[in-house]
């Protein structure tokens, strides 16, 4: 079982910036796929970033040039740099971890951005 935990979340002005990490049981380099999805009240989950176990990066249009999401395999830890931060971009976070077909989620950490 893997059981990913986020952390990091919180408070942050516009144009603030936040760092979410994102451990697991097992050794997160081996995962097919580690990604940030992110919901919103009234909106469905959606995916913000995703790292393959090759390194390869991807990310939502809305979040391009704002948000970095990297991966520290001696930490077992993914983490998302968000900078620039949006009020749109208040949202819960969640980090999955598709390991080969199981897909595990996060139990998610708010980010809140005031105007």
């Amino acid at each position: 079982q893997v059981h990913p935990v986020e952390s990091g979340g919180g408070l942050v002005q516009t144009g603030g910036s936040l760092r979410l990490s994102c451990s697991a049981s097992g050794s997160i380099a081996s995962f097919n796929a580690v990604n940030w999805f992110r919901q919103s009240p009234g909106k469905q989950r959606e995916l913000v970033a995703s790292i393959t176990r090759d390194g390869i990066l991807n990310y939502a249009d809305s979040v391009k040039g704002r948000f970095t999401i990297s991966r520290d395999n001696a930490k077992n830890t993914v983490y998302l740099q968000m900078n620039s931060l949006k009020p749109e971009d208040t949202a819960v976070y969640y980090c999955n971890v598709n390991n080969w077909g199981p897909s595990y989620w996060g139990q998610g950490t708010q980010v809140t951005v005031s105007s």
